[in-house]
Protein backbone atom coordinates (compact mmCIF):
# COMPACT_ATOMS: atom_id res chain seq x y z
CA UNK A 1 0.00 0.00 0.00
CA UNK A 2 1.31 3.43 -0.93
CA UNK A 3 1.13 6.33 1.55
CA UNK A 4 1.25 9.93 0.41
CA UNK A 5 2.50 12.31 3.11
CA UNK A 6 2.45 16.08 2.61
CA UNK A 7 2.85 18.98 4.99
CA UNK A 8 2.27 22.72 5.14
CA UNK A 9 3.90 25.30 7.41
CA UNK A 10 1.23 27.56 8.90
CA UNK A 11 2.08 31.01 10.22
CA UNK A 12 0.66 32.39 13.48
CA UNK A 13 -2.10 34.31 11.71
CA UNK A 14 -5.80 33.36 11.75
CA UNK A 15 -5.92 34.09 8.00
CA UNK A 16 -3.70 31.01 7.55
CA UNK A 17 -6.66 28.78 8.42
CA UNK A 18 -8.29 29.59 5.08
CA UNK A 19 -5.03 28.88 3.27
CA UNK A 20 -4.77 25.52 5.06
CA UNK A 21 -8.33 24.61 3.97
CA UNK A 22 -7.58 25.48 0.33
CA UNK A 23 -4.31 23.52 0.47
CA UNK A 24 -6.06 20.43 1.87
CA UNK A 25 -8.79 20.59 -0.77
CA UNK A 26 -6.20 20.75 -3.55
CA UNK A 27 -4.17 17.85 -2.12
CA UNK A 28 -7.28 15.70 -1.76
CA UNK A 29 -8.48 16.55 -5.25
CA UNK A 30 -5.04 15.64 -6.58
CA UNK A 31 -5.65 12.17 -5.16
CA UNK A 32 -9.12 11.78 -6.67
CA UNK A 33 -11.23 12.99 -3.73
CA UNK A 34 -13.69 15.54 -5.09
CA UNK A 35 -14.25 18.67 -2.95
CA UNK A 36 -17.96 17.95 -2.45
CA UNK A 37 -17.45 14.34 -1.26
CA UNK A 38 -18.28 13.74 2.40
CA UNK A 39 -14.72 12.59 3.10
CA UNK A 40 -13.26 15.84 1.73
CA UNK A 41 -15.75 18.04 3.58
CA UNK A 42 -15.05 16.22 6.85
CA UNK A 43 -11.28 16.47 6.47
CA UNK A 44 -11.43 20.17 5.60
CA UNK A 45 -13.62 20.90 8.65
CA UNK A 46 -11.33 18.95 10.99
CA UNK A 47 -8.23 20.67 9.56
CA UNK A 48 -9.92 24.03 10.04
CA UNK A 49 -10.63 23.28 13.70
CA UNK A 50 -7.18 21.89 14.51
CA UNK A 51 -5.26 24.64 12.71
CA UNK A 52 -7.46 27.30 14.33
CA UNK A 53 -6.73 25.83 17.77
CA UNK A 54 -2.99 25.78 17.10
CA UNK A 55 -2.86 29.35 15.78
CA UNK A 56 -5.24 30.92 18.30
CA UNK A 57 -4.09 29.16 21.46
CA UNK A 58 -0.32 29.28 20.89
CA UNK A 59 0.20 32.45 18.86
CA UNK A 60 3.05 30.54 17.15
CA UNK A 61 3.51 28.89 13.76
CA UNK A 62 2.34 25.31 13.32
CA UNK A 63 2.83 22.46 10.86
CA UNK A 64 -0.08 20.66 9.23
CA UNK A 65 0.59 17.16 7.92
CA UNK A 66 -1.67 14.84 5.92
CA UNK A 67 -0.92 11.15 5.53
CA UNK A 68 -3.09 9.41 2.96
CA UNK A 69 -2.85 5.64 2.48
CA UNK A 70 -3.86 4.81 -1.07
CA UNK A 71 -5.55 1.57 -2.05
CA UNK A 72 -4.04 -0.41 -4.85
CA UNK A 73 -5.25 0.00 -8.43
CA UNK A 74 -7.85 -2.40 -9.77
CA UNK A 75 -6.90 -5.86 -11.02
CA UNK A 76 -6.76 -4.61 -14.59
CA UNK A 77 -4.34 -1.84 -13.54
CA UNK A 78 -6.57 0.79 -15.15
CA UNK A 79 -8.02 2.27 -11.99
CA UNK A 80 -5.87 4.88 -10.22
CA UNK A 81 -4.98 4.40 -6.55
CA UNK A 82 -7.62 5.98 -4.29
CA UNK A 83 -7.46 7.55 -0.85
CA UNK A 84 -8.84 5.09 1.70
CA UNK A 85 -8.26 7.07 4.90
CA UNK A 86 -6.51 10.21 6.08
CA UNK A 87 -4.44 11.00 9.14
CA UNK A 88 -4.29 14.70 10.00
CA UNK A 89 -1.60 16.00 12.34
CA UNK A 90 -1.01 19.54 13.58
CA UNK A 91 2.20 20.24 15.47
CA UNK A 92 2.39 23.42 17.53
CA UNK A 93 4.67 25.04 20.10
CA UNK A 94 2.51 24.45 23.20
CA UNK A 95 2.79 21.44 25.48
CA UNK A 96 -0.66 22.13 26.94
CA UNK A 97 -2.94 19.16 26.37
CA UNK A 98 -5.99 19.76 24.19
CA UNK A 99 -9.16 19.55 26.25
CA UNK A 100 -12.63 19.41 24.71
CA UNK A 101 -14.94 22.05 26.14
CA UNK A 102 -18.69 21.98 26.26
CA UNK A 103 -19.71 25.41 25.05
CA UNK A 104 -23.12 26.80 25.99
CA UNK A 105 -25.74 26.85 23.23
CA UNK A 106 -25.29 30.54 22.44
CA UNK A 107 -21.47 30.50 22.38
CA UNK A 108 -19.78 31.31 19.06
CA UNK A 109 -16.68 29.22 19.75
CA UNK A 110 -15.41 26.40 21.95
CA UNK A 111 -16.75 23.45 19.96
CA UNK A 112 -13.72 22.57 17.83
CA UNK A 113 -12.59 19.45 19.66
CA UNK A 114 -16.18 18.30 20.09
CA UNK A 115 -16.46 18.36 16.30
CA UNK A 116 -13.17 16.49 15.97
CA UNK A 117 -14.47 13.84 18.39
CA UNK A 118 -17.72 13.46 16.43
CA UNK A 119 -16.21 13.39 12.95
CA UNK A 120 -13.08 11.30 13.39
CA UNK A 121 -12.60 7.60 13.94
CA UNK A 122 -9.90 8.34 16.53
CA UNK A 123 -7.93 11.31 17.75
CA UNK A 124 -5.30 12.09 20.33
CA UNK A 125 -2.15 14.02 21.04
CA UNK A 126 1.38 13.51 22.25
CA UNK A 127 4.33 15.69 23.29
CA UNK A 128 6.57 16.49 20.34
CA UNK A 129 9.85 18.31 20.95
CA UNK A 130 9.09 21.51 22.83
CA UNK A 131 5.41 21.38 21.83
CA UNK A 132 2.79 18.81 20.93
CA UNK A 133 1.20 17.06 17.99
CA UNK A 134 -2.58 16.64 17.77
CA UNK A 135 -3.68 13.92 15.38
CA UNK A 136 -6.84 12.32 14.08
CA UNK A 137 -7.80 9.59 11.66
CA UNK A 138 -10.69 9.79 9.25
CA UNK A 139 -11.88 6.83 7.21
CA UNK A 140 -13.63 6.90 3.85
CA UNK A 141 -17.07 6.39 5.40
CA UNK A 142 -18.72 8.25 8.28
CA UNK A 143 -16.86 7.75 11.55
CA UNK A 144 -19.97 6.34 13.24
CA UNK A 145 -19.76 3.27 11.00
CA UNK A 146 -16.26 2.52 12.29
CA UNK A 147 -16.57 3.55 15.94
CA UNK A 148 -17.46 0.07 17.16
CA UNK A 149 -14.58 -1.49 15.19
CA UNK A 150 -11.85 0.89 16.34
CA UNK A 151 -9.82 0.13 19.43
CA UNK A 152 -8.23 3.34 20.70
CA UNK A 153 -4.45 3.51 20.64
CA UNK A 154 -2.48 4.55 23.72
CA UNK A 155 -3.12 8.24 24.39
CA UNK A 156 -6.05 8.26 21.99
CA UNK A 157 -9.55 9.44 22.53
CA UNK A 158 -12.29 7.31 21.06
CA UNK A 159 -15.96 8.07 20.85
Amino acid sequence: MQVLQVQLAVQADPAEVGRARRWVRSRLQGQGVEPDEQLAETIVLVVSELVTNAVVHTGCPAVLRLSMPLCCPGVDGMEAPRVVAVRVEVADASRTAPAPRHAPGDATNGRGLELVEMLCDRWGWYPDGSGKRVWCEIGPTPAADHAAEQAPAAGAYAR
